[in-house]
């Protein structure tokens, strides 16, 4: 569905250009490269505009977004989604530990992509912000449009978009530290990863802080400042305490089948209002058990 959005625009300087205006609220140039393309597109105080034109202060901007038509070969199936916030800009959704977020040779049905095609239609496209890996429960961020998603994208890699996990890793953790170790491709495997300070590895930052410790773990809030391909898992490991449960890092499960691992928190501004908010997801009895 198109996403038509209005702006108060009481407050801007006289003679600013639609297109300036429009950047400074997170608009891509992808997107102001769409809406050139048609006068239709853009409109102030109802009359056809074109993102070249000045703004008058107390004027009324309309823009109007398309979607993009596609035809969608994933298969709808009726899964329950624990959806924890939704408007026409955004959908925040707790995924289970074992739901793949989209299908795959190895994951061909039941993902999240699956359900989503089930609920919203052949023409729903599936724009994650941070991807989670299959067996990483807890929050995944979805734009639901292609405005909220250049302005999250932006947010994302301007570290304005927080991603806080929970994690138990085996031992005592130190208190808390910063991770600042480069990850590459481990040549032994298709799938792991690994740090190397080779050349071949790209920089990835993770911040942690010990919330617990007991039954031979420790409870770590994690704060990523980079989003590399398994880094907590890398990270964690690198530092010798690795993640109990985590098939390719640590294949201990005699106390957890899955990496313990949850994305627990997200804080960002909302796209479209820019109001901050906060999203938590409760922590899952698989990994609440490792320190009953």
């Amino acid at each position: 569905m198109d996403r038509i959005v209005e702006y108060n625009t009481a407050n801007v300087a006289s003679g600013t250009r639609i297109d300036a205006f429009l950047r400074a609220q997170g608009v891509s140039g992808s997107v102001l490269n769409i809406l050139r393309k048609s006068t239709q597109l853009v409109q102030l105080n109802g009359f056809p505009s074109r993102v070249v034109d000045r703004i008058v202060p107390g004027m009324t901007l309309t823009i109007r977004i398309p979607e993009v038509q596609q035809n969608c070969t994933i298969l709808p199936e009726a899964i329950a989604l624990d959806i924890c916030y939704e408007d026409e800009d955004i959908l925040l959704i707790n995924k289970p530990a074992g739901m793949a977020v989209y299908p795959s040779p190895s994951n061909p049905s039941g993902t999240l992509a699956n359900a989503c095609r089930a609920r919203y239609g052949k023409n729903f496209i599936l724009r994650c912000l941070g991807r989670l890996d299959r067996h990483t429960s807890g929050l995944i961020l979805i734009a639901k449009n292609r405005l909220s998603a250049c302005i999250l994208t932006d947010a994302l890699h301007t570290a304005n978009l927080n991603r806080i996990y929970l994690a138990a890793v085996e031992g005592v953790c130190p208190a808390q530290g910063t991770i600042d170790a480069p990850i590459a491709r481990d040549p032994s495997s298709i799938l792991a990863r690994r740090v190397s300070f080779d050349g071949d590895g790209v920089r990835a930052v993770t911040h942690f802080t010990r919330l617990d410790c007991r039954n031979g773990y420790s409870l770590v809030r994690i704060r990523l400042e980079t989003g590399r391909t398994h880094q907590i898992r890398v990270h964690m490991r690198y530092i010798g305490h690795p993640l109990p449960g985590d098939f390719l890092y640590n294949p201990d499960y005699s106390r957890i089948s899955r990496p313990a691992l949850h994305a627990w928190q997200l804080n960002f501004q909302h796209p479209l209002t820019h109001v901050p908010v906060q999203f938590v997801a409760p922590v899952p009895g698989d990994l609440m058990k490792l320190f009953d």
